[in-house]
């Protein structure tokens, strides 16, 4: 049975407190074992994290202000000036103020008796552009840091409390913003449901058990070769960044931001499947996974010839043993996912989200985010284009 509006909107709202929270928290703790790191001497280590940490903050609020930039003016009628938002940018607030301007804006939908279809779907635009973001600070920042911290547990053998907080954070967050970027992208497509709870938990738990293995193996390889990791990241991510850009990706405004963009996908290429093109993505999908399971394997191939114990003189045996086992079971429950739980229904045309009729405005008069409706389209080929009547030369934003 189809939720009322208000209930949507308090469910998204709660999302995204909770979305909002997990970002601090996570923040929280990279910052924390870098501060334990430089207490302990460890200069290198807390380099390394807050290196990343600015670094993927830079790029975040890069995406953030060419979006605003490239939203019509009149969208966003309730935010600061351009030199207020420019100012929270360059201070690394941008994206933190996205998450309160969402919140607040989901906050006052729900305090309505009966929601405008206007505020329900700007509160969507919000939402999507804030869970795209998510995405890329996961890739870009969290992924990362757990690889250095295993790699650091792996090297000295033992594993502070703080440390097992950041990695328990850590896979969270990654599987968090996978599923929250997944769901997103079916609010975009009135042909797409959302999950039900059983689906999310098994689309969560095959995220999980399938970047385990991947963020086990490049730790690995930087506990035993630290200095070679960086030539490794290198020589895949150019291969990565030259396969984006035969795809002909189109998701930018501009050419300059639409590399920053194929950067930032090969990136998450490094760790995930991401799809970036239209049509079918099954074989995409399959070339990427081969891709990196033979990456995967030619590391393993330098860690046996190079010894059978970490410098920990942990076996490492062992932790191949469990990583093959996370692949296998996050394959199976990937392919049960795709096969039974995957949902999907026949298009509807006065439903959006599956739930929301368009009564007192024409579909084309509401907020549109045309960035995310575009991924949607790469990510979901059968999905049946919604947006046909548009002209092509509309810009993303109040159509």
């Amino acid at each position: 049975m189809p939720c009322s509006p208000r209930a949507t909107v308090l469910r998204d709202l709660v999302l995204g407190v909770l979305g909002t929270a997990a970002f601090l928290l996570d923040l929280g703790t990279d910052v924390w074992a870098a501060v334990q790191y430089g207490f302990s001497g460890r200069y290198l280590w807390a380099t390394l994290v807050l290196a990343l940490l600015l670094g993927a903050s830079i790029v975040l609020q890069g995406f953030s202000w060419i979006w605003l930039r490239a939203d019509p003016a009149d969208l966003h009628t309730s935010q600061p000036s351009p030199r207020c938002l420019a100012l929270l940018h360059i201070l690394q607030l941008g994206y933190l103020y996205r998450c309160v301007q969402g919140l607040q804006q989901g906050l006052l939908t729900w305090r309505q008796e009966v929601p405008s279809e206007f505020d329900l779907a700007y509160s969507d635009f919000l939402s999507l552009d804030i869970s795209m973001l998510r995405l890329f600070e996961t890739f870009l920042e969290t992924t990362p840091q757990l690889t250095l911290v295993l790699a650091i547990v792996l090297q000295s053998g033992r594993a502070e409390y703080y440390q097992w907080v950041g990695i328990c954070m850590s896979f969270l967050a990654i599987s968090w913003a996978l599923l929250d970027y997944h769901r997103a992208l079916r609010t975009c497509l009135a042909s797409k449901p959302l999950p039900g709870l059983g689906s999310s938990v098994i689309y969560f738990l095959w995220n999980l058990l399938l970047l385990w293995p991947r963020v086990l193996a490049v730790a690995l390889f930087s506990a035993l070769f630290p200095r070679y990791v960086a030539l490794h990241f290198l020589g895949l991510w150019l291969v990565l960044l030259l396969w984006v850009w035969l795809q002909g990706t189109d998701f930018m405004p501009g050419p300059c931001s639409e590399w920053l963009y194929r950067a930032t996908v090969a990136t998450i290429l490094y760790f995930s499947w991401f799809n970036v093109a239209e049509g079918r993505t099954r074989g995409r999908a399959t070339i990427h996974l081969v891709f990196l399971l033979s990456d995967s394997c030619l590391l393993v191939a330098a860690w046996a010839m190079h010894s059978t114990w970490l410098p920990s003189r942990i076996l490492l045996q062992r932790l191949l043993f469990v990583g093959a086992g996370s692949f296998l079971l996050g394959l199976v429950l990937r392919l049960v996912y795709y096969h039974w739980l995957h949902p999907s229904c026949h298009w509807k045309p006065d439903q959006v989200d599956g739930v929301r009729a368009l009564l007192s405005l024409e579909w084309h008069q509401l907020p549109q985010n045309r960035r995310m409706t575009k991924m949607a389209k790469n990510f979901f080929p059968k999905a049946k284009d919604e947006t046909t009547s548009l002209r092509k030369d509309e810009v993303n934003g109040v159509l």
